[in-house]
């Protein structure tokens, strides 16, 4: 009995594990290249005004990106308990090797 116990202990923590990791490592490169096109075209737009061919007002447009960023934060706090009720249900050991598992993955990605 409590062979079978330990199996599947071990099994939802390797399972958790492997699935962060994987999920850490997706989300890791999404951000890089996310990253790099945003970076590509800020660097567009700096350019095209440098060369004085068009004109943009940066303060406005720094206005609506916090604007939209304080919408997106207001909307994932509000879902606070949505996300405590799915993690309460999970587990303990599926929801630690997850997390060591996306820490992980998330780093060598």
């Amino acid at each position: 009995m409590s062979l079978e116990i330990f199996t599947s202990i071990s099994a939802t923590i390797g399972g958790g594990f492997i699935t962060g990791l994987f999920f850490g490592y997706a989300l890791k490169k999404v951000v890089k290249l996310i990253t790099v096109v945003v970076g590509l075209f800020i660097a567009g737009l700096t350019y095209l005004q440098y060369q004085q061919i068009d004109y943009f007002d940066w303060d406005k447009i720094e206005g609506m990106i916090t604007q939209t960023f304080g919408n997106v934060t207001s909307q994932i706090s509000g879902n606070q308990d949505i996300s405590s009720f799915a993690l309460s249900n999970l587990g303990i050991p599926l929801t630690s090797g997850m997390s060591a598992g996306f820490a992980v993955g998330f780093l060598k990605g």
